[in-house]
């Protein structure tokens, strides 16, 4: 061998040498290649030592030069006399920049044919307006900015990054190794969007959300949000104006020379009414001398004299634990209570609180939280003016961008989901509608138009079905246990090895162990008489957990979503809580989880499920793992003896007059048809291998329906220690009714309505819309990651149900408007107008 070739080989070991080394240098996110603790320290995965380059003799050809020739990751080597050369040919693409993979032909996201009049001009805070003709030339020139930007980007990743995927795992690690040395990525290799290697593509999961630097993409999400919640903050406008002229009049001053004092709130804090716990966003009314703080719909309901206010959350009872399997009950224990007369008097304390003729208001006596000495004072928490002045700009970017309209229409819209097929999955049988079938894409086909598919439906407030989204090529373990395991083995996590789970058939707290909890999870639990133990980890893990425990769990949840313009939580353009600035206080939206046992079965009492409800936000909710556990023999005999005791004790306390034999037959046929029912669809919940979660979701044109239905049947259901339900506030937000298949047959024939029901599989997001009242049966022992989301479309949606809530009793579950849809509308509408207005200054100052 000559000394050439003998140096080559020595310098090719020892630049491998080095690589290797490289790649076990510290990096967090290279740990999770480990099987058992993928968010722990662990030893990565290192490659073979055979290297399988394209080597090989080649054949003298001649080389032209034409000019200076480009650095090349070609080295060709040609055996001439007695000295040999190798050739070696690396060729791989890698996505960077626009760089793209010249195997395949692009696909070109085509950008809306409907552009807006980009035609105004900033100098401070005046707006003039440009010619129409400006207008157009603004309009091509961002076009063709964007198309220029486009084309750059493509070739500079052609320029630079330009290597042809050759399929080589080992070559691509190679590769790595020289484009971490070159772009200097801290000596690691991860590089993330550079690269198709499928170890980086592990390592750290490509985000699906829009790039930020698409021009045309970012004018037109700002259009859509500020097009959904320029009537909101028309609303909450007129609100304050209402306000304000009352103050006016009672100072006996002229709107304009009304100067509100401003209020003294941190940003990092949060304001709240102190009578009806809604948040306070900007006009209130204080107490000087013990910062009593009310809100302006109190303010006018108290000037109206019909100030709200609910009657007091009943005490927990129990009548003991053979009473909740059938049983006789015992007398029953009260949970402690406030006092009756100090209840009364609160209540009346309450109604004698009233404004003066002129239209003050005093503080409220101590009974209601106040000093009842001093007179609210109004103030503020924004700039004064400042929101409607945003107003005023929103409206006029509005009419300025409003041939962006029809692009975001959704009639137009053509829709594939008539008949079932692929994308689509039936989910009821209503007479005379047409929206029986819910949309149900695979997730690694949604592009653009499937997008605009999407937003067609959310808009009509259709929940949404996407398959696919749980990554199977994933190294990441999604099983309860192994999560537990990384979360102790954190350094700050003080986990102890209890866990505080709920009983679903008392559904009160219960104290277990962990890897008692988790051997149920697979194996199942079951009492004394052999009735299945059904129990759930709610909020488990949190976000703070995922964020500082589970970090590798958390990006890959985040970045599989689909429809990231909505869903991411830290940067998606349509997703308004990401408007908030970063030193306000933010509501922890999550990803959370929700572990929990299940049973194919439908067991009546204590089954393991999520009683109905209504979230005040968006939701995506993915089923991430399951484990099915079947019952045996003996079990199954013991529990269809429990259900005729359970069948028999609903017959003496419904109909506990004279008990006819009619109506004991009238009974058993009723059970009788509800037992044949549910076998018909438990042989079809069979077919179905990876169902996880039974889903029954209302629309909301159907509320006030099932609002009537549940308070007309509310002593049929039960709830705490399985007593019947004694007390409705809010059917949809009490969330102690479940609906099983008799009462919802019988809610159809009673009223006409049903939901969307339809069971949810392994690895599927089902995307709830805000005030759509939903529940969920486990079908087998789940884990689900569940995120909230705000979108323009349900906004008006969120302020309805903060509506609600400040109706409910002050110790009720859903109180507090901790969401703060207020806040998020004002401060979305105002990144909104600044980026429009960044756009059309730009457009402006290129036409001219």
């Amino acid at each position: 061998m000559s000394a050439l070739a003998e140096a080559s080989k020595d310098f090719e070991v020892r630049s491998r040498s080095k690589r290797l080394r490289r790649s076990t240098m510290i990096d967090s996110e290279f740990d999770y290649y480990h099987h058992d603790s993928p968010d722990s320290n662990q030893e990565i995965e290192k490659p073979d030592g055979d290297w399988n380059y394209v080597e090989g003799r080649r054949e003298r050809r001649s080389i032209r030069r034409t000019g200076k020739r480009k650095k090349s990751e070609e080295e060709e080597v040609e055996k001439k006399g007695g000295r040999g050369r190798w050739k070696r040919t690396r060729v791989s693409t890698v996505n960077r920049g626009g760089g793209r993979d010249f195997s395949k032909k692009r696909k070109e996201l085509v950008a809306s044919s409907f552009f807006p009049s980009l035609c105004r001009q900033v100098h401070g805070n005046v707006l003039s307006s440009c010619t129409l003709s400006s207008s157009r030339s603004a309009v091509r020139d961002l076009y063709n900015r964007e198309q220029n930007s486009a084309k750059k980007r493509r070739r500079i990743g052609k320029d630079d990054m330009g290597l042809e995927y050759s399929g080589c795992r080992k070559d691509q690690f190679r590769r790595c190794s020289k484009m971490t040395d070159e772009l200097g990525l801290n000596g690691s290799h991860s590089c993330s969007e550079t690269c198709n290697f499928e170890v980086c593509k592990r390592q750290k999961k490509e985000s699906r959300i829009p790039c930020t630097d698409d021009k045309l993409h970012k004018v037109e999400n700002s259009y859509h949000v500020l097009s959904f919640l320029l009537p909101s903050l028309k609303q909450l406008n007129q609100e304050q104006d209402a306000e304000k002229q009352k103050e006016s009049n009672i100072q006996g001053l002229k709107l304009s020379e009304l100067r509100i004092e401003m209020s003294a709130c941190e940003k990092d804090e949060r304001a709240f009414c102190n009578y009806c716990k809604t948040s306070i966003v900007d006009l209130h009314r204080s107490c000087p001398s013990c910062e009593f703080e009310l809100c302006i719909t109190c303010c006018k309901e108290i000037r109206a004299n019909n100030l709200s206010y609910a009657e007091e959350v009943l005490p927990l009872t129990t009548r003991g634990y053979d009473y909740m399997h059938g049983g006789k009950p015992t007398e029953s224990s009260f949970a402690k209570h406030e006092d009756q007369d100090n209840l009364m008097h609160y209540f009346n304390e309450v109604a004698m609180w009233k404004a003066d003729q002129n239209g003050e208001i005093y503080c409220p006596p101590k009974e209601v939280g106040g000093c009842g000495k001093a007179v609210l004072k109004l103030k503020r928490m924004l700039p004064e003016g400042w929101t409607s002045e945003l107003e005023a700009k929103a409206e006029y970017l509005v009419g300025r961008f409003g041939l962006l309209q029809y692009s975001i229409t959704t009639e137009h819209a053509s829709c594939s989901c008539s008949s079932t097929g692929k994308s689509s999955r039936k989910a009821a049988s209503r007479e005379d509608s047409t929206d029986n079938i819910l949309y149900c894409p695979h997730s690694s086909y949604i592009d653009k138009i499937e997008f605009k598919h999407f937003q067609k439906h959310w808009a009509n407030g259709e929940p949404v079905v996407v398959r696919g989204v749980l990554d199977e090529n994933s190294q990441l373990r999604w099983e309860p246990k192994a999560m537990w395991k990384n979360i102790c083995k954190s350094k700050i996590s003080s986990e102890s090895t209890q866990l505080q789970t709920i009983d679903c058939l008392a559904l009160c707290k219960v104290e277990i162990k962990c890897d008692e909890f988790f051997e149920g999870y697979f194996e199942g639990r079951i009492y004394d008489n052999s009735w299945p133990e059904m129990l759930k980890l709610k909020d488990w893990p949190s976000s703070t957990h995922f964020e500082e425990c589970l970090p590798c769990h958390g990006d890959e949840f985040v970045n599989s979503l689909p429809f990231q313009d909505y869903t991411n939580p830290r940067m998606g353009p349509l997703n308004i809580s990401t408007a908030l600035p970063e030193d306000i206080l933010k509501l922890d939206l999550g990803p959370k989880s929700y572990i929990a046992y299940g049973m194919r079965e439908e067991l009546g009492r204590g089954d393991s499920v999520t009683k109905l409800h209504c979230d005040v936000s968006d939701a995506v909710n993915v089923l991430m793992h399951v484990a099915e556990v079947l019952p045996t023999e003996e079990q199954k005999c013991a529990i269809e003896k429990l259900k005729k005791l359970h069948r028999d004790q609903d017959e003496r306390e419904q109909f506990n007059s004279i008990h006819s034999k009619e109506t004991g037959n009238r009974m058993e046929e009723i059970y009788a048809d509800g037992f044949l029912e549910q076998r018909k669809e438990s042989d079809q919940d069979d077919q179905i291998q990876d169902g996880g979660a039974l889903w029954d979701i209302f629309r909301r044109e159907d509320v006030e329906a099932l609002k009537a239905y549940l308070r007309k049947h509310s002593k049929e259901f039960r709830h705490t220690y399985c007593l019947p339900v004694e007390q409705v506030f809010n059917p949809v937000h009490d969330e102690v009714f479940y609906l099983t298949r008799e009462h919802k047959r019988k809610l159809k024939e009673e009223f006409g309505i049903e939901p969307w029901t339809f069971v949810q599989e392994l690895g599927e997001a089902v995307f709830i819309p805000a005030g759509c009242p939903h529940q969920v049966r486990n079908l087998k022992s789940c884990t689900k990651v569940a995120l909230d989301f705000v979108s323009p479309e349900n906004v008006r949606e969120c302020l309805r149900l903060t509506g609600d809530f400040r109706l409910l009793p002050k110790e009720h579950r859903a109180k507090e408007d901790k969401l703060e849809i207020k806040k998020m509308i004002i401060h979305a509408v105002n990144n909104a107008v600044n980026a429009l207005q960044e756009e059309a200054s730009k457009s402006f100052v290129s036409a001219e």
